[in-house]
């Protein structure tokens, strides 16, 4: 299992910082790498949130499974992976200097085809790139306003 951590500081106060991400069905609209996103259960937000997440990287495209595994307002979402890539993921929210420190950690095993823990680890830069990029779209949200 690999891991990667990138953060930003965004120029808005936590609880309005929540109040954009916990809108789940949003992502797309930050996440570059998110084409869609369609809850499979009957909740759309909180613990035990279910979700297939169409995902395209360059030539690779993969449907992640997720599921909410803790819900922490204002300050923490986590989500495990169980789709053809499993693990786990959170976001962090915490007070930063009239702001909000917004930190995104990911830990993924990839497939046995696709290189198993020497994939995994060859694919950080680039996810750390793709989840960089993706922050930089959720900051703008906040500086628009």
């Amino acid at each position: 299992m690999s891991g990667v951590t990138v953060s930003v500081h965004l120029t808005a106060p936590p609880a309005e910082v929540w109040d954009d991400v916990a809108r789940l069905d949003r992502h797309v609209e930050w996440m570059a790498d998110a084409r869609t996103i369609e809850f499979t259960g009957d909740r759309s937000e909180g613990e035990g949130t279910t979700m297939a997440v169409e995902t395209r990287i360059g030539p690779f495209r993969t449907t992640d499974l997720m599921e909410v595994t803790s819900w922490e307002p204002p300050r923490r979402i986590a989500v495990e992976h169980r789709g053809l890539f499993t693990g786990r993921g959170a976001f962090t929210l915490e007070p930063e200097g009239g702001g909000t420190r917004f930190t995104w950690s990911e830990h993924i095993a990839f497939p046995w085809f696709l290189g198993g823990p020497a994939g995994a680890w060859a694919a950080r830069p680039v996810l750390r790139w793709v989840w960089r990029r993706n922050l930089r779209r959720l900051a703008a949200r906040f500086t628009s306003r």
